[in-house]
């Protein structure tokens, strides 16, 4: 095979507490043509900064200070600007963990796909546009032929993670840097982008680095694997030997964690009801509903589990609840009383008792304020609380989600996904809420740290009694939190009852098809799964398509 990409002895600092320090200490790394390498590690362990610095690129804050990166005859660590450009986007292309983040939100998403191509040269405008759509179909996107008219803001974020792959793969690139692709996306989805990602690297011939956080995941598309912590490569080899056999205790302790299931929650006496949501329907800026017709009650001390494909309508229920989509029928009690549509019609003290936090950490968290403003505002604006009592808040706050006090002073672009995420949980627990709505809360985080921060929920919930309506497409944080589960579908509800009701056979179809597509250890997991009925049903098309079928 034709060596694509080489690193040897790669070492990179970061500055950090007015000091320089080693983030990825002397790591080699190949990739062949037509070869897919997985990297896998903790949230810090250097995944992402090793993925960039391929392309010759460094974060702020950060420097090469030894190595070779190789990538075809050109030495990255000392090709010049003009040489880079020509490279990155067109021969080597990037997927970024937040597309949220990663597009301009001023300009359509088929413009800024043509970009590439057309800047350097590939395609005519008209000739990127037909190949976006073209994309945009084969990614199974809603209405390919339009949807790329839309604004970043104006579509899922599973549908805009898609768009973002669709976006690297314009150039027919040598190399693609996948950057957590699938995070953002619902189980079945997730499927179908993993099928897609597969077959375009054979069709194209080109290699790929996936860096992820979840072993099921790099089984179905990785060759090889590379397993990291604190910058260092603790393990490599082929994916099916290491899966099947790893040598190293912190690999074992990954493929435990990802193996293990949930966590069994204790009992808890029955409360009294927090939530209660009846017959809610809305809608944005008069288009059709989002929401149709939707029942859920949420018990005070307990957690509800909304689970659906991306576009089901999970967040924008919970936009309705926080006020910022009014419903256009159907009324919300909090509490037994009455809770305003608008947000701005609420008072301070219940805005205080709801609080949300973010499926995207990068959108969620001022890029200007450190972290212990970031903690601090809610603190005093709740509270009043100021001074050495508010230091010490913001301290215990940061103890709460596992971090030390050294990241009071950082700015979010100094920390990892995980570690951004973990922060806008301290903020919604800064303000001591009755209902936490938690919108992809773990999807974010490496499956060590996830595991610990539905510990540490679970734990906030026995002693304090707050309610959490918990967003998700992981089914195994579901069994491991839920009390109850809502399934949706197109903005309804399709089922709804006790875990054990959900989750114990037989089930309703749709809630099958999310069973069926959480992925295995297993390497040949995806392709024996695309060949069963359930995989015939992923490829008969998006969620509207199966609605109508599942209705008739």
């Amino acid at each position: 095979m034709t060596r694509l990409l080489t690193m040897k002895n790669l070492v990179i600092e970061g500055f950090q507490k007015e000091t320089w320090s080693q983030i990825v200490s002397g790591v080699d790394l190949h990739v062949d043509r037509g070869e897919v390498m997985g990297l896998i590690g903790e949230s810090g362990a250097g995944k992402s900064t090793i993925g960039i610095a391929s392309m010759g690129f460094c974060r702020p804050g950060c420097r090469i200070v030894n190595g070779s990166i190789q990538f075809g005859d050109t030495e990255m660590t000392m090709a010049s600007d003009a040489v880079l450009r020509r490279i990155r986007g067109v021969r080597i292309s990037y997927v970024a963990q937040s597309a949220a983040a990663s597009f301009d939100p001023a300009h359509r998403l088929i413009r800024q796909h043509a970009e590439a191509p057309v800047r350097h040269g590939i395609m005519s405008h008209t000739e990127a546009e037909l190949h976006a759509r073209e994309l945009y179909r084969r990614f199974d996107l809603p209405d390919p032929d339009t949807i790329g008219n839309r604004f970043p803001h104006q579509v899922s974020g599973g549908q805009l993670q898609r768009a973002m792959v669709a976006m690297a793969m314009a150039c027919k690139p040598d190399l693609i840097v996948f950057d957590e692709p699938t995070t953002a996306l619902d189980v079945t989805t997730q499927i179908e982008v993993l099928a897609t990602i597969k077959e375009a690297i054979r069709d194209l011939n080109s290699a790929a680095i996936y860096i992820t956080h979840d072993l099921a995941v790099v089984a179905q598309v990785a060759d090889r694997i590379m397993v990291l912590r604190h910058g260092k490569v603790v393990e490599e080899g082929p994916s099916r030997a290491l899966l099947a056999s790893p040598k190293e205790d912190y690999t074992r302790a990954l493929l435990s964690v990802r193996k293990g299931g949930g966590t069994k929650i204790p009992h808890r006496h029955e409360g009294e009801p927090l939530l209660d949501i009846e017959g809610v329907t809305a809608a944005y800026g008069g288009g059709p509903p989002v929401l149709q017709d939707v029942n859920l009650r949420l018990t005070r001390g307990k957690t509800v589990a909304l689970v659906g494909e991306s576009g089901s309508g999970k967040s924008s229920l919970a936009r309705v609840i926080t006020g910022l989509l009014p419903p256009a029928r159907g009324s919300i009690a909090f509490d037994g009383a009455e809770l305003p549509a608008k947000l701005g019609d609420r008072q301070k003290e219940t805005l205080r008792r709801i609080q949300m936090i973010y499926q995207m950490p990068d959108v969620a968290l001022n890029p200007r304020q450190k972290v212990h403003e970031i903690l601090g505002r809610p603190v005093e604006f709740y509270f009043g609380t100021r001074g050495t009592e508010k230091r010490r808040r913001v301290a215990e706050l940061l103890e709460q989600i596992e971090l030390s006090d050294h990241y009071l002073t950082r700015f979010p672009s100094e920390l990892s996904g995980g570690e951004k995420q973990r922060v806008c949980i301290a903020r919604a627990l800064a303000t001591k809420p009755d209902l936490i709505i938690c919108d992809e809360v773990t999807s974010a985080l490496d499956q060590l740290v996830a595991k610990e921060i539905l510990k540490l929920l679970q734990r906030l919930q026995n002693e304090l009694g707050v309610s959490y309506l918990f967003i998700t497409h992981d089914l195994a944080t579901v069994k491991a939190i839920a009390d109850e589960i809502v399934v949706m579908l197109q903005g309804k509800v399709v089922e709804h009852g006790t875990r054990e009701e959900v989750l114990t056979p037989p089930h309703h179809e749709y809630t099958e098809l999310l069973l069926a597509s959480v992925p295995e250890m297993d390497p040949d997991w995806l392709d024996n799964l695309l060949k069963t009925r359930v995989g015939a049903k992923l490829r008969e098309g998006p969620a509207s398509e199966r609605l109508s079928r599942i209705e008739r």
